[in-house]
């Protein structure tokens, strides 16, 4: 029997656009209750009610910046508050990330790869550390990491995001190990070519530069991640989904995609 969602406590950190705005928006329709993060507080305010319109009673939000620990603590402690103080956290996705640049290492910036590392590998690492005292033991709880392909192949020009994802897929794995015994699920969905902002993010604004990336392809979607997160958290108490790799079809591998010529 699956696990129900219905009025349990769900956070998610990047939750103003992609992945976590849409898994805020899955989750709701399954009347889950939202503790949103992110730095964007406009953003959030309005994935907060789309939410509420797909069916939750309760969305809340917050500024989060995974990559400041006091941050991440005042976060935490609001959302324990909005708990009532309540060791009540079901579910908890790590989510916040993203790639700056694509630099080959010998041209890298100190920012670019500063970023990358502050918010794929140390964010999902202080968040953790915050928020598993909020996690019930034996109840089914999950942590769900949204790491990458990257994180299994790496790429020229990707040397620091492929080590940041990788750096997430072994921080998963081991956490598996810790929190043996204690109920709480432990598992990474890894996406490959999904059209969000990423690219976009990735190439500091450059929208021309970013649609190519997709350019002929049948991408993945926020939607198709966020449906693959609720599945995952929705598994019956016992059952953890450790590594769950998606690509869309056109993208046999890293290198290997296939294009439809315009037109």
């Amino acid at each position: 029997m699956k696990t129900p969602l219905k009025d349990k406590w769900v956070l998610i950190t990047g939750a103003s656009s992609g992945f976590g705005a849409a898994a805020a928006r899955a989750f709701g329709a399954e009347g889950a209750k939202l503790l949103l993060g992110a730095r964007r507080a406009d953003r959030l305010e309005r994935v907060a009610a789309e939410a509420r319109q797909a069916g939750t009673r309760e969305a809340h939000f917050h500024i989060l910046d995974v990559t400041k620990t006091p941050s991440v603590e005042t976060f935490v402690a609001w959302a324990r508050g909005k708990m009532g103080g309540q060791k009540n956290l079901h579910v908890l996705i790590n989510n916040a990330g993203g790639a700056q640049g694509q630099d080959p290492v010998a041209e890298g910036k100190d920012a670019d790869w500063e970023t990358m590392l502050q918010t794929n590998v140390l964010g999902v690492l202080r968040v953790t550390r915050a928020a598993l005292p909020l996690m019930p033991h034996d109840a089914g709880a999950s942590i769900i990491n949204i790491g990458s392909v990257a994180g299994h192949t790496a790429y020229e020009g990707g040397a620091v995001y492929c080590a940041a994802k990788a750096g997430e897929l072994q921080i998963t794995r081991a956490l598996r190990m810790e929190l043996n015994g204690t109920g709480i699920r432990i598992g990474t969905v890894d996406p490959g070519l999904a059209e969000t902002e990423f690219s976009l993010v990735r190439f500091k604004g450059d929208a021309g530069r970013a649609e190519k990336v997709y350019e002929g392809i049948n991408a993945l979607t926020a939607e198709d991640i966020a449906e693959i997160l609720v599945w995952v958290a929705s598994r019956p108490p016992h059952v953890n989904i450790d590594e769950l790799l998606v690509k869309p079809v056109d993208q046999a591998a890293i290198h290997k995609i296939y294009r439809r010529k315009a037109g």
